[in-house]
């Protein structure tokens, strides 16, 4: 029971983290093109978030039982992988990069199976979790965020090349605050519901092992003898969290990714919210959790490149893309070393 409270405290702590750390993702545009202040924006956001986290449970699903075999899942595995996961977003934070919060929870997931497997691969569902839902998308995903985010500015481009610019930029100011919302709300419907399969994988985990028999009648609540629903405490505590996390905001993300990137007006910022929101909120659906870090960045540079590719600062893309290929392999790695940690004790 105290290492289920531990796994508890580390996933809200990594929920926070997750809204804290992709704020930028959410508002980096909406700010950065001045259609609202960054206090009001974080508001906005935290609001769409919340929203967005009751959505629906299909992510959660995929994380908490398509990727790892769950008859290996320990505490201690659980744990690891949360402490793998936070370790990283806190260093990606401190570094100003918009690193994965999605990838740094699914490779810390990995690490600690292979850990508690003893080295068996075999643990890690490839073929039906790992390689159609995971792998793929994190390479489909960002080519369709710039090759959407490309298309629909350009199409925009033409469509408006004889409005004045100042009715261009009036309208798209009023329409950048749908955009942001729906990006909100979508990063709520895929990024909160990773933390809602990752406690919901605790609570089976102990109910299974029959840690939580000899919990009294009032605690029942934390039994799940099956992972078939997320229990409505588990939807309601993660969304709150994850808000109050956006709330804080993230601001040396947020400068990264609105105005290091590319230079952004009302337009450019509407195009690259509804690519990205089109893209995740079809993920979630179908229970993929990509990373709206990625999708959201390679938008914001489809839509800079309409103007002409040098107006996007490929300096800064790579250190981006750095971040993105050592997300899985570190966070995997951080998360195998806590489990070797933890039997020590």
């Amino acid at each position: 029971m105290t290492l289920f409270l531990l796994v508890l405290l580390a996933a809200l702590a990594f929920e926070y983290i997750n809204g804290l750390h992709d704020t930028a993702n959410v508002i980096a545009t909406v700010v950065s093109t001045r259609v609202l202040t960054p206090r009001i924006a974080v508001i906005w956001a935290a609001m769409w978030n919340l929203g967005g986290a009751f959505a629906g449970t299909a992510v959660a699903a995929t994380i908490g039982k398509g990727i790892v075999d769950t008859h290996v899942v320990t505490m201690p595995t659980v744990l690891g992988a949360l402490f793998g996961a936070i370790i990283w977003d806190l260093i990606t934070w401190w570094l100003g990069l918009p690193s994965s919060s999605s990838h740094a929870l699914i490779g810390g997931l990995c690490g600690p199976a292979l850990a508690s497997s003893g080295g068996d691969w075999e643990v890690l569902r490839w073929s039906s979790g790992l390689w159609p839902k995971v792998v793929f998308p994190m390479l489909a995903s960002p080519i369709l965020g710039f090759l959407g985010g490309f298309i629909l500015m350009s199409l925009m481009t033409a469509a408006l090349q004889r409005a004045r610019p100042r009715i261009v930029s009036k309208v798209f100011r009023i329409a950048q605050l749908g955009s942001s919302g729906l990006m909100g709300f979508s990063h709520g419907s895929n990024d909160a519901q990773k933390t809602m399969g990752i406690i919901t994988l605790a609570l089976f985990t102990g109910t299974s092992s029959g840690a939580f028999k000899a919990l009294p009648d009032w605690a029942g609540f934390l039994r799940i003898p099956e992972f078939k629903v997320v229990p409505h405490w588990v939807i309601l505590l993660c969304a709150a969290t994850m808000a109050a996390g956006t709330a804080a905001g993230g601001w040396r993300i947020i400068r990264t990714m609105g105005q290091r990137i590319v230079k952004l007006q009302p337009v450019h910022g509407f195009a690259a919210e509804a690519t990205a929101s089109i893209v995740i909120s079809t993920a979630s659906a179908f229970g993929v959790p990509v990373s709206t870090t990625h999708v959201i960045a390679t938008s914001i540079m489809g839509v800079g490149a309409t103007k002409r590719f040098s107006a996007v600062k490929w300096g800064i893309v790579e250190r981006i893309v750095w971040a993105w290929v050592l997300t899985l392999p570190i966070a995997g790695l951080l998360g195998y070393l806590f489990v070797l940690l933890f039997r020590l004790f």
